[in-house]
C-alpha cells in the first residue's frame, strides 16, 4: 500500500531554486507559488502543514517586505501551519523579525539538503504531535466524566464505578453532601448509556412546592384544576426513553413516595385529571445530600422505594476527604475563570494554596468554585493572595510538606497519644509504639517531652 505523501508547500519566485528544492524535498507533495496571491491560493488549497518560504518576493525581490506581509496573511488563515523562512547570509535581522511574527523556524540560503530535509522533517512531527495533543484535549473536554477533575484514588474509583454501571439499565442512588458533584455524575450515567441519544430530565425535590411537585413529575389534564388550560406532559414523561434525575429525593414528601413506588413497579403513570395509564420507558437516577436509611428507621421515607431506587449506590467523597483535590481544583478554575473574565494568566501565592488546602469546604466542589471566581475578580496584579479569597479562617499556617517535618510531627503526636492512653507508663507506652524502652527515651529527648512535672 502506497503511503499518502505530506503536503508542502514551496514560496519561491526563482524557477531555478524552485525545481532544486522540490528535488531536495521530493519525500513530499509539493506544491509551489511565486508571489504572495498565489501562496495564498495554494494555502487555502491545500492546507499544507508545513511551508518554506523566500522573504524576497516580487514586488520587492530585494528586500523582506513582500515576505514578512505574506507570512502574516498565511499565519491569520491556518495558525497552526509550520512556516520556515529561507533568509540569505545576511539577513539575520529580518529572520529574526520573522520569528517574532510566528515562523517556525529559518534556514540560511545556499541550502543544505540534507539540513533542511531534517528542518522540514521535525516541522512536520511537531505539527502532527500538536495536532493529535489537541484531538485528545478535545475528546477529555467532550468525555462525559470531563466535569470530574480529581486525581484522589476514591473519586477515580467511582468514575470507574459510574463507566460500569451506565450501560446497564439499574436504577442508581447517588449519595453525598451538597456541591460534590452529584449531578455531574448523573449527566455521565445518561451520556455513558444505550439512553444518551435521548433526553436527560432532572427534577430538584427541594426546590418546588409540594402542592406543585405532583404537576411536574405527573403532569395533569385539561380542567383538572384552577388553572389547568391545556394538557401538559409531567417531566417523567417527557423523559421516555432517556434518563430521569430526581436530585434530593430524600425531600419527596410521602404522598408523592407512593405515587413514585407504583410508577417504579409499573412503569405507567396518570396525569392529574387523567383515567389512562400511560406506560413510560425511563432510567430512574436520583441524588440526595440526606442519609435515607436514617429516613427510612424514622418513617420519613419508605423502606420499599428506598429499595427500588438504590440497585447501585454510589457515594461520593466530600472535598476535605480528596487528598490533593482542593489545591488541584483551585488551579482548574482559576484558568477557568481567568479566560471567562478575560484577565490574563494568574498565579497562586503560597498563603492562597496553604489558605485552600487548610479550610474545611463545608459546600465542597461548588463553593470552591465561588471562591475562586471572587479571587481572580479581585486579585491586583497577577498573583492571588490569602486576601483575595476572603476564605474563613484563612490565617492558618501552612500545613508542612518537607518530609523530615511531618514525620517530626507524627512521631511527636503518637508519643504523646501514647503516653496519656497509660497514663505516662514509658514501658507500657513503648509497646503500644512497637519500639524499644531505650528508642523510646530518644524519641522523648528528641522532642522534648516529658512525663513528671
Amino acid at each position: 500500500m502506497t503511503q499518502t505523501k505530506q503536503k508542502l508547500l514551496i514560496i519561491e519566485d526563482d524557477p531555478g531554486l524552485q525545481k532544486q528544492l522540490k528535488w531536495s524535498l521530493d519525500a513530499y507533495d509539493v506544491v509551489v507559488a511565486g508571489d504572495r496571491e498565489a501562496a495564498l491560493a495554494q494555502i487555502r488549497r491545500h492546507e499544507p502543514a508545513v511551508v518554506t518560504m523566500d522573504l524576497g518576493l516580487p514586488p520587492d525581490p530585494d528586500g523582506s517586505t513582500e515576505g514578512l506581509a505574506t507570512l502574516q496573511q498565511i499565519l491569520a488563515l491556518a495558525p497552526d501551519t509550520r512556516v520556515i523562512v529561507l533568509t540569505g547570509n545576511q539577513d539575520h535581522t529580518n529572520a529574526v523579525k520573522a520569528i517574532g511574527l510566528g515562523a517556525y523556524d529559518f534556514h540560511q540560503k545556499p541550502c543544505d539538503p540534507e539540513v533542511l530535509n531534517l528542518v522540514v522533517q521535525r516541522a512536520f512531527f511537531l505539527h502532527t504531535l500538536q495536532q493529535e495533543n489537541r484531538r485528545m484535549q478535545q475528546q477529555q473536554a467532550d468525555s462525559p466524566m470531563s466535569g470530574v477533575i480529581s486525581r484522589a484514588p476514591s473519586m477515580l474509583k467511582i468514575c470507574r464505578n459510574v463507566e460500569k454501571v451506565a450501560p446497564t439499565s439499574a436504577s442508581v442512588m447517588l449519595l453525598g453532601e451538597s456541591g460534590t458533584g452529584k449531578e455531574v455524575l448523573a449527566r455521565a450515567v445518561h451520556a455513558l448509556s444505550p439512553r444518551a441519544k435521548e433526553r436527560f430530565m432532572a427534577i430538584n425535590c427541594a426546590a418546588i412546592p409540594e402542592n406543585l411537585l405532583e404537576s411536574e413529575l405527573f403532569g395533569y389534564e385539561k380542567g383538572a384544576f384552577t388553572g389547568a388550560a391545556k394538557q401538559t406532559k409531567g417531566k417523567v414523561e417527557l423523559a421516555h426513553g432517556g434518563t430521569f434525575f430526581l436530585d434530593e429525593v430524600g425531600d419527596l414528601p410521602m404522598p408523592l413516595q407512593a405515587k413514585l413506588l407504583r410508577f417504579l413497579q409499573e412503569r405507567v403513570i396518570e396525569r392529574i385529571g387523567g383515567h389512562e395509564e400511560i406506560p413510560v420507558d425511563v432510567r430512574i437516577v436520583c441524588a440526595t445530600h440526606q442519609k435515607l436509611k436514617e429516613l427510612c428507621a424514622t418513617g420519613r421515607f419508605r423502606e420499599d422505594l428506598y429499595y427500588r431506587l438504590s440497585e447501585i449506590v454510589v457515594t461520593i467523597p466530600p472535598l476535605r476527604e480528596r487528598e490533593g483535590d482542593a489545591a488541584l481544583l483551585a488551579h482548574h478554575f482559576k484558568n477557568k475563570f481567568c479566560a471567562a473574565e478575560s484577565r490574563p494568566s494568574l498565579h497562586f501565592a503560597p498563603d492562597a494554596i496553604a489558605a485552600i488546602e487548610a479550610y474545611n469546604w463545608p459546600g465542597n466542589v461548588r463553593e470552591m468554585e465561588n471562591y475562586i471566581k471572587r479571587a481572580v475578580i479581585m486579585a491586583d496584579g497577577n498573583t492571588i493572595v490569602a486576601d483575595d479569597l476572603g476564605l474563613p479562617g484563612e490565617g492558618l499556617e501552612e500545613e508542612p510538606i518537607n518530609l523530615r517535618q511531618v514525620r517530626d510531627e507524627a512521631e511527636y503526636k503518637a508519643i504523646v497519644k501514647a503516653l496519656a492512653r497509660v497514663d505516662g507508663n514509658i514501658v507500657k507506652a513503648s509497646e503500644i509504639l512497637g519500639i524499644s524502652r531505650p528508642t523510646m527515651y530518644d524519641l522523648m529527648s528528641r522532642h522534648n517531652i516529658k512525663t513528671g512535672p
